[in-house]
């Protein structure tokens, strides 16, 4: 058969996986649903394949301004850092630092060399460091609120654009090879077989017409250890080092 790419193959591959049809597999499909959203869910957190990292382009509203901060899609789950709103050191477009290293060094820029302007470029990088420093950030994934500790009165205008450096979720739906992954793959299976474990756990003892008997405690056993592993697996091989993010 051909790598699941929906939710449906998934979770058929799944329950094939651990028998079905020749077995039946006690698990009602809330449940089967459910499990899935948890692997998702654990998949999309950890895996390295499960986020992208991308630029947010975001323009600054009067609303913002009033709120002091900025709301964040519900796809972002991380923020790592905002590029700096504006320049620090300027009063005006034309005695702006910038504009006049700019203007001194277009002479340099078509016969010499770019030295001086880096040079200078570092300096004035430097001062805004050392009179301004960064603005300090706090993200809150829950709120989907990023806060940005400036003066938004006087720093920001309306109109004004931020660009946030940030994770956000890939919707498997919209790539839809994420369905297909074998790290997923292996741990739904292994999720929905605990669950039939635990829901044969409730029978345990009873005889049925033939002497068979339910053995739920073993199968929730053999699941347990087969998800431990897929998750130290995960966290060894799967996940990017821990980084400066906030989410």
């Amino acid at each position: 058969m051909a790598v699941p790419s929906s939710r449906t193959e998934l979770k058929d591959y799944c329950l094939r996986r651990l028998g079905y049809p020749v077995v039946d597999i006690n698990v009602d499909d809330e449940q089967v649903e459910d499990r899935i959203d948890d692997a998702l869910k654990y998949y999309q957190d950890y895996h390295y394949d499960g986020t992208e990292r991308i630029f947010l382009k975001h323009q600054v509203t009067a609303e913002d301004i009033t709120n002091e901060y900025i709301t964040i899609p519900e796809a972002v789950i991380g923020v790592v850092r905002v590029f700096d709103i504006g320049d620090a050191i300027q009063s005006s477009t034309l005695f702006n630092i910038r504009y006049q290293i700019h203007l001194n060094d277009l002479f340099d820029f078509t016969s010499t060399t770019y030295v001086p302007y880096v040079t200078a470029m570092r300096h004035v990088e430097m001062l805004e460091e050392i009179f301004v420093g960064k603005k300090p950030i706090r993200f809150q994934r829950h709120k989907n609120q990023l806060n940005i500790d400036m003066d938004w009165g006087n720093d920001v205008i309306a109109g004004d654009y931020v660009i946030i450096e940030c994770y956000r979720i890939l919707d498997p739906d919209t790539y839809t090879d994420v369905y297909g992954d074998k790290w997923l793959l292996r741990y739904t299976t292994a999720l929905i077989k605990r669950q039939w474990g635990e829901n044969l756990k409730k029978f345990e003892g009873m005889t049925l017409p033939g002497g068979v008997t339910f053995n739920g405690q073993k199968i929730w056993e053999e699941a347990t250890e087969e998800i431990n592993k897929i998750e130290e697996e995960m966290i060894s091989s799967y996940s990017l080092p821990v980084a400066d993010m906030m989410g």
